[in-house]
């Protein structure tokens, strides 16, 4: 497998689209985060009540993302792509307009779940245009679409100082317009969109302990890169005493490493196994969450968020590189309950690290205890590795039955 075949398979456009798609959409996900610092301030919250605030988006997200992943999977990604666009200006216009109170923000922020919804139309876009051989780069091309954290994360605050958080909100509706109309004229629904099927047929995924496999994982890789993307400006100006503007420079550096490596990992999964790339990934993840526990100078906490953001991005990555392998024909399902799983590992990320810090007194217990999950990721890992296994062996031992 190499890069130019991407250039000889599947559907260019749609795919770009695809990245266009989740990228604005992952921008006004995690909006609140990135404004965190602004609204703590108007409304006078503690670490723990900003950390329920910014993870209602995420929680809410989970569960728009296996509706979403069904409607993928009866009427295509390209029409259900073009609703969650529509739906999410609701919350953009309500933010800009109103939100002038907490109850506001909570409603505001269970809408801004529909954008992060959208990557159960976005990545089997990308999956259904490409062969099983190119699953894990055209999946990390599209689900690169991450990086929408970086433009809120750098834009937001220098927008806040400006127009305040409400007029962020407003101004993110240009965007969001712009791709939607892009989206619109370029994307293509796959050759291979299955047929519809009754709905309680695709709720039979649930039965299969592969779907609980993955999204125990993805709960730990994308649960870990999204909630510390909606909760480290905070954790910048509370620490380490900087401006809300500088902390969104630091926010931004450490989430590029994330949303910049995606496809590497989906990549190298493409080369020697999501599986086997997974292993490291855990450890690395570990060793760096164990060392920002220490709270280290600014510098060094940079560089261990940078590392560790990293390994999540490229878990990302290689997770999706197994999941269309075992679920082609239910990708869209699919997709949106191991989405959701990943949105239920963000939501309690930052609430970890919110109420820990009030009980504590410091962030140390809540990085201990997320360099604690990753490392048992990497037991849940080995048990499904051996599971996996075991199913290879007895299809094996079928074909061959069949063939005599």
């Amino acid at each position: 497998m190499k890069l130019s075949d991407l250039k000889k398979s599947g559907h260019a456009p749609s795919l770009f689209s695809a990245f266009l798609y989740f990228d604005v959409s992952f921008m006004i996900w995690v909006m609140l985060g990135a404004l965190g610092v602004y609204i703590t301030n108007d409304f006078g919250l503690s670490a723990s009540q900003l950390g329920l605030i910014v993870a209602i988006p995420i929680l809410t997200g989970s569960v728009f993302r296996i509706i979403m992943g069904v409607l993928t999977d009866r009427f295509g990604p390209k029409k259900t792509s073009i609703g969650g666009m529509i739906v999410t200006m609701i919350p953009l216009l309500w933010g800009w307009l109103l939100g002038t109170s907490i109850a506001e923000l909570y409603l505001i922020g269970i809408l801004l779940g529909v954008a992060g919804a959208s990557f159960s139309a976005s990545l089997p876009m990308a999956s259904r245009w490409y062969p099983p051989e190119l699953q894990g780069l055209a999946m990390g091309i599209a689900g690169a679409g991450n990086s929408g954290t970086l433009l809120a994360t750098l834009f937001g605050p220098r927008l806040a100082e400006i127009v305040g958080w409400n007029g962020v909100m407003g101004l993110a509706l240009i965007p969001l317009s712009l791709v939607l109309l892009s989206y619109t004229l370029m994307a293509k629904e796959p050759p291979n969109q299955p047929k519809p099927k009754p709905l309680k047929e695709y709720f039979k995924v649930f039965k299969e302990r592969d779907t609980w496999f993955f999204c125990l994982l993805y709960s730990v890789t994308f649960g870990g890169f999204v909630g510390l993307s909606s909760f480290l400006s905070y954790f910048f100006v509370s620490q380490y005493t900087l401006s809300p503007v500088r902390a969104g420079e630091f926010v931004t550096i450490v989430v590029a490493a994330g949303s910049f490596l995606r496809p590497v990992g989906g990549f190298i999964a493409d080369k020697i196994g999501g599986a086997k790339l997974l292993y490291f990934l855990f450890v690395g993840m570990t060793i760096c969450m164990l060392t920002v526990s220490t709270l280290p100078p600014l510098l060094f906490v940079t560089i261990a968020l940078f590392v560790g953001m990293g390994c999540l991005g490229m878990g990302n990555g290689a997770v999706f590189q197994l999941v269309p392998q075992r679920f082609q024909k239910e990708i869209g399902m699919v997709t949106g309950i191991v989405g959701a799983a990943g949105g239920i590992g963000g939501f309690f990320l930052p609430n970890i690290l919110g109420i820990l810090r009030d009980l504590t007194g410091t962030y140390a217990s809540g990085f201990i205890v997320f360099a604690m999950v990753t490392l048992l990721a990497v037991g849940i890992l080995a048990f499904a590795q051996a599971s996996w296994r075991k199913q290879w062996k007895v299809a094996k031992a079928n074909k061959k039955a069949i063939q005599v």
